[in-house]
């Protein structure tokens, strides 16, 4: 510990962001630059405590209180030794990640935690700016081939290191970019996507081979994969959208949020010419209180719409943690996005009752009414409140309720893996029912984190390794952390 009373001395700091005014108008990063003075501050802050909660809070097993030290005494080369042990995409989770670490940070119990994320984020950078982060293939190859379907953080992870390990790795994408929901479900405004290229133009240096625009069953059937190559990761995602299923439900302007959201990547990838989903000047209603919400409010924004507002079913979080959420629990607070700071109504407790619409087949309007929650049988359920029914303007509705996991195209009955009631695939150990095919992401455990996807990809890949290999000197979490993986996933 380089500073024994930074938690003391310094307050946590993290950086200012531009204007809300200013920022709507376009779609780039919305932070502005942080002093090295101020980012060492903030690694002083770090206690290096004797048990550090962090590491079980992180899923990638990050060793952060030894890189916050790197951060402090400057030794930027080993920092990045240290981050890039653990995590292959730092640039990726030091932006996008809710960060779990901070909330297990021991600092955390009575005051505000390490700025975790920031420090990961700038360990990133600085090891781009210094030539640090270069392209390291492997100095031996295997013989051994390996196909990788979908490259999204799961998919780029498994790739990344099954490369490392020697194999010959080609990278299948549907989309015409790589990236997979880093590139068509996160907003410019969070992650702008030269910080992706950046990364894949490395990945390539060192022998990852990426083949876009080819969909399984179109472009290539599974069978030709299967016989072309030794093994087979899928990470194709958690591609299906869980359905609101009330009345009026698909009138035109009712679309789940990455119809939204994806074709707005593309316009700013230059892949589209324009949004057909435009929500400029119109009343736009978006069901659903998490990330994904939160992001269509920020884009909305940017198109200029007349009035945004966000539904919620559950009750509004607190603001700080109760008695019932302990440290170190991840908070069940109330969470204000930059985009939620831009502007847009918050109404929670609601149920949505139908959509109604015009004689021309488009939505006009929301119907929706209060609810009251309460413990019935050991459990919560709500109740309507009467007198509270009304109608809220709607020209425009994204349904932004989770997922509930892989798209439903035959992908996974082509390659031989059976599903189980909930539609995931069987697993065990990330090895599917056809012993040659391994699963990683949110397809093997439902919905999650871009960290935990990229903890997926990295673990996958050992399997994988040991597949082909009979054993395997890639890093892994120990057994037991798997056995309670098995336990989530199956």
């Amino acid at each position: 510990m380089g500073a024994k009373e930074g938690f003391i001395q310094f307050k946590r700091e993290t950086p200012v962001s531009r204007d809300p005014s200013e920022r709507i108008n376009d779609y780039r990063e919305i932070y502005k630059p942080f002093s090295e003075e101020k980012l060492n501050h903030q690694a002083a802050r770090c206690m290096d405590c004797g048990v550090p909660f962090c590491h079980n809070g992180c899923p990638l097993g990050n060793v952060i209180p030894e890189f916050n030290d790197a951060v402090y005494n400057q030794e930027w080369g080993q920092a990045i030794d240290i981050l890039r042990s653990t995590n292959n995409f730092p640039e990726f989770t030091g932006r996008i990640c809710p960060a779990p670490c901070e909330a297990s940070c021991v600092l955390g119990i009575n005051k505000d935690p390490v700025a975790i994320e920031l420090i990961e984020k700038s360990i990133a950078e600085k090891a781009y700016e210094l030539g640090l982060i270069k392209a390291n293939p492997p100095k031996e190859r295997t013989g051994k081939r390996v196909a990788v379907v979908g490259s999204g953080p799961a998919g780029l992870a498994a790739a990344d290191q099954l490369n490392q390990a020697g194999h010959e790795v080609t990278l299948f994408e549907k989309d015409a970019k790589v990236g997979g929901l880093l590139r068509y479900g996160i907003p410019d405004f969070k992650l702008e996507k030269w910080v992706i290229d950046r990364r894949i133009a490395l990945m390539e240096e060192e022998g990852v081979i990426f083949s876009p625009n080819t969909e399984v069953g179109k472009s290539i059937k599974a069978d030709e994969i299967l016989n072309q190559f030794d093994a087979v990761v899928l990470s194709t995602g958690a591609a299906q959208p869980r359905s609101l299923n009330i009345q009026g439900d698909k009138y035109k302007g009712v679309h789940f949020a990455m119809e939204f959201l994806g074709k707005q990547n593309r316009v700013i990838g230059g892949e589209m010419a324009e949004n057909p989903i435009s929500a400029q000047g119109k009343h736009v209603i978006i069901i659903g209180g998490g990330d994904t919400g939160s992001d269509c409010i920020g884009t909305s924004n940017r198109h200029g719409a007349a009035s945004i507002t966000q539904l919620e079913l559950l009750p509004k979080p607190p603001k700080q943690r109760t008695v019932l959420n302990p440290w170190p629990e991840w908070p069940m607070t109330l969470k204000t996005s930059s985009s939620h700071e831009e502007g847009a109504e918050r109404i929670f407790s609601i149920l949505t009752k139908k959509f109604t619409g015009n004689e021309a087949g488009e939505v006009t309007g929301l119907t929706l009414v209060d609810i009251e929650w309460k413990e019935k049988g050991g459990r919560m359920a709500f109740e309507e409140i009467p007198g509270t029914e009304r109608t809220l303007p709607c020209d425009l509705a994204f349904i932004a309720i989770g997922y509930l996991g892989p798209a439903q195209n035959g992908l996974l009955q082509a390659f031989g893996v059976e599903t189980m009631e909930n539609s995931l695939p069987k697993s065990k150990n990330y090895q599917s029912t056809n012993p040659k095919v391994f699963l990683a992401g949110d397809m093997r455990r439902g919905q999650s984190l871009v960290v935990w996807a990229i903890s997926e990809g990295r673990e996958a890949a050992v399997k994988v390794d040991e597949y082909l290999m009979g054993s395997s000197s890639l890093p892994q979490k120990d057994s037991s952390f798997f056995e309670v993986e098995e336990q989530i996933a199956g």
